[in-house]
């Protein structure tokens, strides 16, 4: 499961990793410390080239709405707008593999939380890449119609099975894709779903980090530094 995640990088270093060059960037960005589900956040989506450009896949910084609402959904409301969307699902429901197949998008942290339980509240705890760099979530999106005809263009972040790091705290865990790869699940030509699964595998263990964070996280009001402040020292 992924509820909470961090991506406190400015937007030149978002731009810069994700090679996003001169692409036009859709609402307004800013550093967050505690993003949570019913939020507009930044998405990366692939764009159709042109039909005889040689040149790579071009990728536009978009915002949002974390939780799903698919497009066959009656209203706004039904189907729970899931946050998370596992990856078995995506692949057996023919709905949800349809989305795999043509609606992918990339979600960008530098972190996420779970809560770890057993004691007498739960702790959470931030995972984060050994070297804290930037990397790209895996996520389904769909655009579904109001009423008035507004179009509302919602996402899910796809969890598969946990590493061993994950593992301690939860039995699921965000797909984070390898840096190799983000070019192939952007690319909207790419439509088999055979081929794209193996690219969705957990994150390898000796590459992650996890460190307790005060519980002010649970709060989704609360969006600054001490958020991803350590309980304890890491080394």
């Amino acid at each position: 499961m992924c509820g909470r995640y961090t991506i406190t990088v400015t937007l030149e270093e978002l731009m810069l990793r994700f090679l996003l060059g001169n692409a036009p960037v859709v609402g307004g960005y800013v550093p967050r410390y505690n993003v949570a589900p019913g939020q507009w956040i930044p998405a990366i989506l692939g764009d159709t080239p042109a039909a005889a450009s040689q040149q790579p896949m071009p990728r536009r910084l978009g915002e949002l709405r974390w939780g799903l609402v698919p497009s066959w959904s009656q209203e706004e409301s039904s189907g729970g707008k899931p946050m998370n969307l596992r990856l078995e699902t995506a692949q057996q429901k023919p709905a949800f593999r349809r989305m795999l197949e043509r609606k992918r998008c990339i979600v960008p942290a530098d972190g996420f939380f779970e809560w770890k339980t057993g004691g007498k509240q739960k702790q959470p705890v931030r995972f984060m890449l050994k070297d804290r760099s930037l990397f790209g979530m895996a996520a389904l999106y769909d655009t579904w119609g109001m009423a008035d005809g507004t179009k509302l263009h919602t996402c899910a972040i796809l969890t598969t099975e946990p590493n061993e790091v994950v593992a301690k705290v939860h039995t699921r865990m965000p797909v984070i894709l390898r840096h190799e790869d983000e070019s192939v699940w952007l690319n909207r030509s790419m439509t088999s779903a055979e081929e794209l699964l193996p690219l969705c595998k957990p994150y390898a263990a000796k590459e992650m980090i996890s460190y307790e964070v005060d519980p002010v996280v649970g709060n989704v009001r609360n969006d600054g530094p001490e958020c991803i402040a350590p309980l304890h020292a890491l080394w």
